[in-house]
């Protein structure tokens, strides 16, 4: 069998079976934004994530010190979703033997910027020799109570951290190649190319949230997650949904959808989490967008009308 049959998460699937977790300090192993670690007393975190020339970035499409806080960000996004602050981070990275030294160091100082914004170190990694452009970050982190995808409760209210469909958005543009853009497409490349980890949510999201994940695979993609784990049906009112104003400007001049960029569109990294009607007044600036019932799937609600959304979300194979 082609892994392409079975899909990105059928493969993780397949993999983490073999593998057997028997330290009985792990308090989280597979399946979650983090793993978590129980170490003399401290929760541990650990995530990683990657940057391949060709299927994450095309070089010439993104500048090398955008791509270099890229890589940072979206890696603390992880630990920002399950309610943690970044620590320290290991990076491995591949490089044809002609690459530019220039180009390599302005990776660097982007990563340098978002080490410094989410202050934190990257104390050690690795280099290697490649036929294309490969950046892993392996990054550890610190919460007080790990909040991961499967303890959303019955009569929860699900919340969104902020606007998504941006990035999809900014990518298109992007592969366009224009060399003039408005200003408001300018704002939704710089959604693609520069995304912010909600890193300011973190303590809220440790101490009221009883479920959260990061917006990689797109919002409808990834509450499924919760609603899979949780064991719990997620139902989405179509009237919350947030349209950011750019969003809006760029479906209007191109005739698209902002429903299916704002349920579908991937790698905004802000946060959907679920937490109490009593918790829910800790969020301001946060959009209240559905619930959580008892049953399975993920719904969109419009009026009197319920249909179950398709499930799909982005995938890396």
């Amino acid at each position: 069998m082609k892994i392409s049959k079975l899909g990105e998460f059928g493969l993780i699937d397949k993999l983490t079976s073999i593998l057997q977790i028997k330290d009985s300090s792990v308090v989280v192993g597979f399946g979650d934004d983090c793993s978590c670690v129980n170490i003399h007393g401290e929760l541990i975190l650990f995530t990683s994530d990657i940057q391949l020339e060709g299927k994450h970035f095309i070089k010439e499409k993104i500048e090398p010190e955008d791509l270099g806080w890229k890589l940072v960000s979206i890696n603390v996004s992880d630990i920002a979703s399950c309610g943690g602050i970044p620590e320290w981070g290991f990076i491995s990275v591949g490089f044809s033997p002609d690459t530019e030294l220039e180009y390599v160091e302005k990776i660097y100082t982007g990563m340098k910027d978002a080490c410094d914004f989410y202050e934190m170190d990257v104390i050690g990694g690795n280099t290697s020799a490649s036929d294309f452009i490969f950046l892993d970050l392996f990054l550890t982190g610190k919460t007080g109570k790990f909040i991961g995808r499967n303890g959303a409760k019955e009569k929860d209210l699900v919340v969104l951290s902020g606007y998504t469909g941006l990035s999809r958005a900014g990518l298109e543009l992007l592969l366009m190649d224009r060399k003039k853009y408005e200003d408001f497409e300018k704002r939704l490349i710089k959604a693609h190319t520069r995304p912010l980890a909600r890193i300011d949510l973190s303590d809220k999201i440790m101490r009221y949230a009883n479920s959260c994940i990061d917006i990689s695979d797109g919002l409808l993609g990834d509450l499924r997650h919760i609603g899979k784990n949780s064991k719990l049906k997620i139902l989405i009112e179509k009237d919350n949904l947030p349209v950011h104003p750019d969003l809006e400007k760029f479906c209007r001049k191109y005739n698209k959808d902002p429903l299916d960029y704002v349920l579908y569109g991937g790698e905004d990294y802000e946060l959907v989490f679920t937490v109490s009607e009593e918790n829910v007044k800790q969020f301001e600036n946060c959009f209240v967008i559905g619930k959580v019932e008892r049953g399975e799937g993920v719904f969109l609600k419009y009026k009197d009308l319920i249909e179950k959304l398709e499930e799909k979300g982005f995938e890396h194979i």
